[in-house]
């Protein structure tokens, strides 16, 4: 049997998007119009690299252009911070109180300023923002004890989460900071992979929650989601969870910074790819983010 030829890659200039699978360069207009028309964008980040930061801006404020009727959901922000983000929206904090209050250091810990344009993006064009994440003592307890260990009091609002498909674990096992070789011992991956679903659910279901309360009479928003690439790729992670809650007219676009592209005809990494430019290094975490919440916390 003869092997599949792998085909050449192609050149990816800056400024344009190309399509993951074929390698054509696609027309931004056309691209832009139907991601519009989607329930759920979402934007998958390299958290230290502000300039995918200002992309995700970019495309946000073309989608508003085109969709105005809009929310954005931040992986960033615990459920429980829900009602400062509100406060923020609604002008009611200055950007100093605002970053206090939602405990930015201790829930997320990148320097703020590589997200504060999206943030008062929202607060100027009053685009509601959504809290996705879930308390992050649930992500330990669930990745060591098991779904089925957590009191329902004590699961955040969420829903167990649809199992993994084997393409998601192989993906996983060479993915970034987060890499869990096959000679890992099979307790170690099994509990790396309850916590990545655990975070990939709480997205799908504080986006799907957000969709859900909007009164049937009404028009839909679309959801622009913020979040890590590793929950978006391949369709795996949180598309994967949002399918399973019946959310499927979905869509994840990404960056790259290489000049060029290796189509993969046989799977899709996302719907689209934009070619963006790095002018400066990596930011610095400045902070960890605390693993402990108070009770009260994580029953709010």
């Amino acid at each position: 049997m003869s092997e599949t030829v792998k085909p050449s890659a192609v050149a990816h200039p800056r400024a344009t998007w190309i399509d993951p699978v074929s390698g054509k360069i696609l027309s931004f207009k056309p691209l832009m119009q139907e991601m519009a028309s989607k329930s759920v964008v979402m934007l998958g980040e390299t958290h230290d690299i502000a300039e995918i930061h200002r992309w995700q801006l970019h495309v946000a404020a073309t989608l508003y252009a085109l969709r105005p009727n809009m929310m954005m959901g931040f992986e960033m922000f615990p459920r429980r911070l829900q009602p400062v983000l509100d406060e923020w929206v609604d002008g009611r904090l200055d950007t100093e109180t605002f970053l206090k209050k939602s405990e930015w250091l201790d829930v997320w810990g990148f320097p703020a300023e590589i997200y504060l344009p999206l943030f008062h993006f929202c607060r100027q064009q009053k685009i509601r923002m959504l809290a996705l994440n879930c308390y992050r003592e649930l992500v330990s307890r669930v990745g060591k004890l098991g779904w089925n260990a957590i009191p329902e009091t004590e699961r955040d609002g969420l829903t167990p989460a649809a199992p993994a498909t084997g393409a998601y674990y192989a993906h996983l096992a060479s993915y970034g900071n987060h890499r869990k070789p096959d000679d890992t011992p099979a307790p170690d991956r099994e509990r790396f992979m309850r916590a990545m679903q655990t975070w990939d659910r709480a997205f799908a279901c504080n986006m799907a929650h957000a969709l859900h309360e909007i009164p049937p009479a009404d028009p839909k928003p679309i959801i622009i989601g913020i979040i890590g690439r590793g929950h978006l790729e391949y369709g795996h992670g949180t598309p994967y969870q949002l399918a399973d809650l019946g959310i499927t007219d979905t869509a994840v676009l990404l960056t790259s910074d290489k000049p060029e592209w290796q189509p993969e005809p046989d799977r899709k990494i996302a719907d689209a790819i934009f070619r963006i430019d790095t002018p400066e290094p990596r930011a610095t975490r400045i902070a960890m983010p605390k693993n402990r919440e108070s009770k009260q916390a994580q029953n709010e």
